[in-house]
């Protein structure tokens, strides 16, 4: 069930709504029913393997905080070992399968392929049931002894499959509480819902309509039009992973549960380690607290570090998905960020605090950006060589043929440039849809309802991150 169809505008309105009218004792069950049908709404029988993580941990989760040193270690270890496991069979067994039967010079597969679907959202919940039992272990977080509480924080149906990533800290105790209906924030929630489906629709979907045709047949076009369609890729996987993190947090918002942030306006970052404060804040911090911190840090030798740094960037393009591009693109960064922390010292003097130096690095970082989502987004590590090539060359025409389509993405960047400018400045999400009084504010409403509805595209196209 895609955030983007009227299946789940119906699935919605009829769990809120039920939410606020049964008896709080019994809400929990409601939400897992809710969550269970919008999971099965893909592929069903994938339930089951979500079902497996969960009774592991579950059960894992009170071994650990029951038990002594060693056993608690033990514990830990198997649960991890459960979700690794399943997370490497189905998405990256293929992938190990060929590179190791290229390693090895044979013809055939070293292993049998498998030919199942990768479970959707499984990177997701398995990264936020591995927080629990990690959060349990260091003593944070108690092991929950509601099996249907555990059960629906690791498949709360907003976050469920493409994040935000949460801690149990911030979300297990939600569920005890009883949540009224308050109608100011539920307003605040169908605002947050109605601006991520407009990024989706309109902006995402009608650059993704540029973007693939010329990605897809690379070869054929020139440089111009190549760093055209990087940069329109850079603010569709933006407006398409943000405008599914601000439907996920506006809906459950509307119900009272608070999720945390997981983009924060990243392409007015000044750096590229700022970006990465910015930019799906929820697995950076994810890798920040439980790979990062346990590699030790800062708190080591400087060539430690920068080693800490690389590897946990190279492990984060790796999560992505099962391709060298997404490793390449992780281990980039990596080098990005790298380069900035040892270039600091000069780069303190060479920048100063005021709009032409600010700007200046934000467009600096947004080219370093850009030139790292050619490995995101094409299909090898030769294909994006062609494209780089191509792109400094900088030769042909700027667009190719697609007049409407082009005019209908600028169209989409200028809101979202016009947007996203009025929350940087007053550093407050949605400033023009909440600040201004009156009739402007009710144009803003009934603008975006008219854009989604005459330029959206509203085939109900996947969410990029779906695949992740």
């Amino acid at each position: 069930m895609l955030f983007n169809s009227l299946h789940f505008v119906f699935f919605f309105l009829i769990i809120s709504a039920g939410y606020f009218t049964i008896p709080h004792r019994f809400r929990w069950i409601w939400l897992l029913f809710a969550s269970c049908y919008f999971y099965m709404s893909f592929i069903p029988v994938y339930i089951l393997i979500l079902g497996f993580t969960i009774v592991v941990d579950y059960i894992a989760g009170i071994y650990i905080e029951r038990s002594e040193s060693k056993k608690r270690k033990l514990f830990l270890v198997l649960s991890l070992a459960a979700n690794i496991g399943v997370l490497m069979f189905f998405k990256y067994w293929n992938f190990l399968n060929e590179n190791l039967t290229a390693l090895l010079h044979k013809d055939q597969a070293t292993l049998p392929y498998i030919t199942i679907l990768l479970p959707i959202g499984l990177s997701f919940h398995t990264f936020q049931a591995m927080s629990y039992t990690i959060e349990v272990y260091r003593g944070n977080q108690k092991a929950e002894k509601h099996f249907g509480l555990y059960a629906l924080y690791v498949m709360f149906y907003p976050q469920l499959v493409a994040g935000p990533i949460e801690r149990p800290q911030n979300l297990l105790h939600q569920f005890k509480e009883k949540h009224e209906f308050e109608n100011q924030r539920v307003v605040d929630g169908l605002k947050l819902m109605l601006w991520g489906l407009f990024m989706k629709v309109v902006i995402a979907d009608r650059l993704a309509m540029y973007v693939d045709a010329v990605y897809e047949n690379s070869s054929q076009h020139g440089g111009k039009t190549l760093a055209a369609a990087t940069i329109f890729f850079a603010i569709q996987i933006y407006c398409d992973f943000a405008g599914y993190s601000n439907i996920a947090i506006g809906s459950a918002k509307v119900m009272g549960f608070k999720l945390m942030t997981n983009f924060n306006r990243p392409y007015f970052s000044r750096s590229i380690s700022e970006f990465w404060t910015r930019w799906h804040i929820s697995l950076s911090t994810w890798f920040r607290d439980y790979l990062y911190i346990s590699l030790g840090g800062n708190r080591v030798s400087i060539p430690r570090w920068y080693f800490n740094l690389f590897i946990v960037f190279l492990i984060s393009g790796f999560w992505h998905g099962a391709n060298w591009t997404f490793v390449a693109w992780g281990a980039l960064n990596g080098i990005y960020l790298i380069f900035a922390l040892i270039t600091k010292d000069w780069q303190d003097h060479l920048w100063k605090n005021n709009f032409i130096s600010n700007t200046v690095q934000c467009l600096i970082t947004f080219i370093l950006i850009c030139l790292s989502w050619v490995f995101f987004r094409a299909d090898s590590i030769q294909e994006a060589n062609l494209i780089f090539t191509k792109i400094f060359s900088f030769d042909g025409k700027l667009f190719y043929d697609q007049p409407s389509t082009i005019l209908y993405c600028l169209l989409g960047i200028s809101i979202l440039f016009f947007v996203e400018s009025f929350d940087h400045k007053h550093n407050e999400l949605l400033y023009i849809l909440n600040k201004p009084k009156g009739i402007f504010r009710q144009f803003s409403y009934a603008l975006l309802l008219v854009m989604i509805v005459m330029i959206g595209v509203l085939e109900g196209s996947e969410f990029i991150y779906f695949q992740f």
